[in-house]
Parts: C-alpha cells; sequence; structure tokens
C-alpha cells in the first residue's frame, strides 16, 4: 500500500526512537518506552523500540523490552556507528513509511532534537517539541488538567471520543502550557524532555520475551552528505540534576548574596548526603548561576528523594519541575509563599539564618548515631 500521511486509518502502534551513543543506550529510551507502553495501552496497539546503530546485538536490543517493548526493530550498519543527520533521518523515515506507526516518541536530546524536525518535514506531519506530558485517553487527560491548570473546566467541552494524541508542553516562555494535538496527519509526532517520565521496573521475562525485528533497508554512502572523523567527549562539569537523590534549590531569595547562598546550599546538600545545588529561573535568566542547574518548565524535572528550596516561592513553572521529589522541604520568609502548599516541611524564615542551623542540626544528628 502507498504511504499517504493523510490516511490516518493506515497508521497503528506506538514507536519510541532509542539513541544509542557508542553503542551504549540513553537512559531516556527507558523513560520513553515506559511512557509508550501506558500510550500503547490505551491505544490497543504494539510498541516497539528503534535502534539504529552498528553491530547491536539482540541483548541490547531486548534490553527496551524490560521496560515495556513488544518488539525491537534495529538497523544495523556501519554507516550508522555514528549519528548523522542524512543517514538516520533517511533510514527512520523509510521504515516509518514501511510499517505506518502512529505514533513516534523521541528524546528531547541534542540528537533528537536535530532529528526529529527532519523527519516530520519529509514524512508530511506536525511535530510538538519539547513535551512534558502524553494523553490518549480524554479522561485521563481532563484529570491532568485538574491537577496542573488553573482553568475552570466547567466551561471547557471536551470529546470524549478523541484519540489523537494529546501533547503537552510549556509556552510563552514557560509561562503558560499547550496541549497541542495532530488531527489529520499521521504519524503523531513528539520530542519529549528528558527525566519528565517515570521510568517503570526492569523485568527480565518481558526483555527475553521481546521481539527482534532486523527489516531489510537501504543506506548508502551516497547518501550521507557529512562524515564523522572523529568523536570526543567534552570535559566541561555540568551538574547532573536529573540523577540527584537530593537536592537543595535556590530563589530569587538568594540573590542578595549569591556567594554565601551557593556555599550554604553546597553545604546543605553535602550534610544530606552528597547532593547537588539546583536554582529557579529567576537566577539562571539573571546570569547568577548556570543554566544546568534551573529546575523548572524551561529546565530539567526532577525526582530526588529529598528537594530543598531556599527562597523559592513556588510559581507553577517552577514547580513543574519538582512536584514529584519525595519529600520537599521549604524555607521562606513569606509565609504565604504558594510553595509551602506542596512542601512536606516548611519553614518560615531568613534563608542565610535557616541553612546553618539545619546543617548544624543535621551535623549534631550525624555524631549521635
Amino acid at each position: 500500500m502507498a504511504y499517504d500521511f493523510r490516511d490516518i486509518a493506515a497508521f497503528k502502534g506506538v514507536w519510541v526512537f532509542c539513541e544509542q551513543r557508542q553503542g551504549v543506550q540513553q537512559n531516556t529510551n527507558f523513560e520513553l518506552i515506559s511512557e509508550g507502553r501506558k500510550l500503547a495501552d490505551e491505544i490497543g496497539c504494539e510498541l516497539a523500540g528503534v535502534l539504529l546503530g552498528s553491530d547491536i546485538a539482540d541483548e541490547m536490543a531486548k534490553e527496551v523490552g524490560g521496560y515495556g517493548a513488544d518488539k525491537v526493530i534495529v538497523a544495523d550498519s556501519p554507516l550508522l556507528k555514528d549519528y548523522t543527520t542524512d543517514a538516520y533521518t533517511k533510514v527512520l523515515c523509510d521504515l516509518v513509511q514501511e510499517y505506518k506507526p502512529e505514533v513516534v516518541l523521541i528524546g528531547a536530546s541534542n540528537i533528537g532534537r536535530d532529528l526529529a524536525p527532519r523527519m516530520a518535514a519529509r514524512l508530511h506531519t506536525g511535530l510538538t517539541a519539547d513535551a512534558t506530558h502524553l494523553d490518549i485517553d480524554t479522561t485521563k487527560y481532563v484529570e491532568f488538567l485538574k491537577e496542573s491548570s488553573s482553568l475552570d473546566l466547567s466551561k471547557q467541552k471536551f470529546d470524549y471520543e478523541d484519540r489523537n494524541l494529546k501533547m503537552t508542553r510549556p509556552a510563552f516562555g514557560g509561562h503558560l502550557m499547550a496541549t497541542i494535538i495532530c488531527p489529520r496527519f499521521r504519524p503523531q509526532m513528539s520530542t519529549v524532555r528528558p527525566g519528565v517520565m517515570k521510568k517503570a521496573e526492569f523485568n527480565a521475562e518481558k526483555a527475553a520475551a521481546c521481539v527482534v525485528e532486523r527489516p531489510a533497508f537501504e543506506l548508502t554512502a551516497a547518501d550521507i552528505k557529512t562524515e564523522v572523523l572523529e568523536v570526543k567527549k567534552a570535559a566541561e562539569q555540568l551538574v547532573d540534576l536529573i540523577g540527584a537523590d537530593v537536592i537543595v534549590a535556590l530563589g530569587r531569595g538568594a540573590s542578595k548574596d549569591m556567594d554565601t547562598a551557593m556555599k550554604l546550599a553546597q553545604d546543605l546538600a553535602d550534610a544530606l548526603g552528597g547532593g547537588v545545588v539546583g536554582a529557579s529561573r529567576a537566577l539562571t535568566d539573571a546570569g547568577l548561576i548556570s543554566a544546568d542547574r534551573q529546575v523548572g518548565q524551561t529546565g530539567k524535572t526532577v525526582h530526588p528523594k529529598v528537594y530543598v528550596a531556599l527562597g523559592i516561592s513556588g510559581a507553577i513553572q517552577h514547580t513543574a519541575g519538582m512536584q514529584d521529589s519525595e519529600t520537599i522541604i521549604a524555607v521562606n520568609k513569606n509565609e504565604t509563599a504558594p510553595i509551602f502548599g506542596i512542601a512536606d516541611y516548611g519553614i518560615v524564615g531568613d534563608l542565610f539564618k535557616v541553612v546553618p542551623q539545619l546543617i548544624a542540626e543535621i551535623n549534631a544528628a550525624k555524631a549521635a548515631k
């Protein structure tokens, strides 16, 4: 059957592009496979991972099966060893035109942000960039709105038969959340921000049962306009907020003395057990702290065991990125600050006075043990 991006009924299944670098799968793959499993179950279809590379073993491919994939489609070629826009776009678009998946999810990494728009343009479909929430079932989408929006839902009309993918992302610099659908064309495509989807528990039985398909595909050196001569890893020190168990985040309240605030935050993070220092957008926009430390809709979404918010008011743009933390501790001079509404423990006070006391008490408790 000829490929027609307008023939919605011809498309079936959920795909996740599984990014690998130097033969190592990226953690975002497992997050997206876990989320894709939920979407596939809602639609009632198959979930497939798509893995491109060179010398890909079945064991590596089956790993995504442990997080929910029914099968993995492997395109293996020496020409796919290192990522190039030309090669990956051609192979993936050819596979989409052959298999016709209804949904294609791609991690919003540097590679994903390069690859996805080129695929969407070639496939004549839409693309939602940097999504932070996905729904198929309208009832579940409405529940999400009840929890996460300020809309008066009594005045809204919803089509509960709508089976389009509802892709929600920050808009207007993070001041609004927009939900986007692609009702006329297929596949429905979205890049998804790393860290926002929860990774399921690995299931060895499901991994073993996962089917690996290796379809024939056409790719020659003439299809590739660039050549990767060497891959060098930068030695730049970046903060790993997504993988941290403890995060101590600074907000606007720290701006009056950033040097002192940073030292206090790091000392508290160390006292709590090797944590890292994060920040709200107010500080990164002001250039007072590097962007790799930003938590929130336009920063990183985190799920640490302990999240300490120092001098952070709790605007929705920030809380959307940390509200699923296991334990939230807030310190703020304003007793009506919204952050106290989601905090498990709240302290009304000046962070410059409260934090030294917290550090002293934590260290004393450790010494007593």
